[in-house]
């Protein structure tokens, strides 16, 4: 079996390099020496970078791949920053990739060539980093997009008369207290919830529930661990009882968060060696915990607030001053709009101006030629020949009764 914390690696991450991250892990793979030491090797090795040095052991054509695979993501972060520094409108006449790259922390900036065991290094510790935060982003960024939606419902009032406003606050009332209105959501990982899953998603009897055999029918890769996507694969039962996309009421991005608050939970509970994956020995501790056998409800996003009034406000005037700059850069590029408009007005001007002095002198040039008898001259003041119309040969021929003049200077024989 792979490391754990290579096939968390190996999985769907999210990150911006993810695709990089995995190519690289599995051309490792292909190596059998590497294979072996990553069999071997604990979390802590991996983590810390020590399993890195093991590269220089790889065959040659591992290394080159590797190489390949590291010209290709530089190439694409290039890429990246050459977008964002064209959106940006940021005139450099000769950028300094090097230094732009430095930003990147999951390989060498330096060495833009090949994939040396510093590469290796900094791509897994990079990522074991970004995962761990990863989470905690997707939180603030739910929070951030929930403050929004509060900001929008309040504007939306304030633009209804008072009539409106109270009929419209008393219909989004009844939407929240709907969505409020649901079946008991089970705590995830508890043994009702694995129950439920083992009844309803796998049809067996709840009555012969067994948690080894559970394990590796949801194991889907057969790689004996249950990575976060297999996980949170097991709660679309319990979310279910809460959001229907159908519905008026049900948002679909509150879903999502309450499928990595589960997520979370479990792993919490159960990932004793914290490498993001649920291996069958822990499983199986797990159903013997208390907590396991514990029938209380499950609290959902909407128990509790997100956010404080304090928050919400500072979120606001946040707002406020984005949108004080983004009016501040539509008025500056209106006045460019305007001033290339002025600028063409005059090109035009000036356009006209040349035509009708070139129009001018070409008419001038005609009038002292037409004058002086002279050919008349073309658009360029080149002059301009007919061809004469042929003159009739005169008739050579003489009267019949005249005598021929005698021929002159012949000798005289006496």
């Amino acid at each position: 079996m792979i490391n754990g914390v290579m096939v968390s690696l190996l999985s769907d991450t999210g990150l911006y390099y993810d695709r990089y991250l995995r190519e690289v892990i599995e051309v490792l793979e292909t190596d059998p020496h590497f294979r072996e030491k990553l069999q071997t090797a604990n979390t802590e090795d991996i983590k810390n970078g020590r399993l890195s040095k093991e590269l220089d052991l790889v065959s040659h054509h591992v290394r080159t791949r590797l190489d390949e695979l590291k010209r290709q993501e530089v190439s694409r972060l290039r890429m990246l920053l050459k977008a964002k520094l064209d959106s940006t409108n940021i005139q450099t006449l000769q950028m300094d990739h090097a230094s732009l790259l430095k930003q990147f922390e999951h390989l060498d900036p330096h060495n833009q060539n090949t994939f040396e065991a510093k590469d290796l290094e900094l791509l897994i510790s990079t990522a074991t980093k970004d995962l761990e935060n990863y989470d905690a982003e997707r939180h603030e960024e739910f929070k951030r997009y929930e403050m929004l939606k509060e900001h929008e419902r309040r504007e939306y009032l304030k633009s209804l008369d008072q009539e409106k406003r109270e009929r419209e606050e008393k219909r989004m009332q009844e939407l929240k207290d709907k969505h409020r209105q649901h079946p008991k959501v089970n705590v995830p990982g508890s043994v009702a919830q694995l129950r439920e899953v083992w009844e309803e998603t796998d049809g067996l009897d709840p009555q012969e529930f067994n948690p080894k055999t559970f394990f590796k029918l949801h194991d889907t890769n057969e790689d004996d661990v249950l990575d976060e996507q297999e996980l949170e694969a097991l709660f679309t039962k319990e979310l279910e009882k809460v959001y229907d996309p159908k519905n008026e009421e049900d948002d679909m991005m509150e879903m999502e968060e309450e499928r990595l608050r589960m997520r979370e939970h479990v792993m919490k509970n159960v990932d004793t060696n914290k490498d993001r994956l649920v291996s069958l020995e822990e499983f199986l501790k797990s159903t013997e915990k208390r907590e396991f056998n514990n029938p209380r409800e499950w609290e959902t996003l909407d128990t509790k607030p997100l956010y404080t009034e304090e928050e919400l406000v500072r979120f606001e005037a946040e707002l406020r001053d984005k949108e004080e700059e983004l009016k501040r850069k539509a008025e500056n590029l209106r006045q460019e709009q305007e001033l290339l408009k002025e600028r063409g007005k005059a090109l035009e001007a000036q356009r006209r101006e040349y035509q009708q002095a070139v129009l001018e002198m070409s008419q001038r040039q005609k009038e002292p030629q037409a004058a002086d008898g002279q050919p008349p001259a073309g658009p360029n003041g080149e002059l301009q020949f007919q061809p004469e119309a042929q003159k009739p040969e005169a008739k050579a021929d003489a009267p019949n009764n005249l005598p021929a003049e005698p021929p002159q200077n012949l000798p005289i024989h006496t």
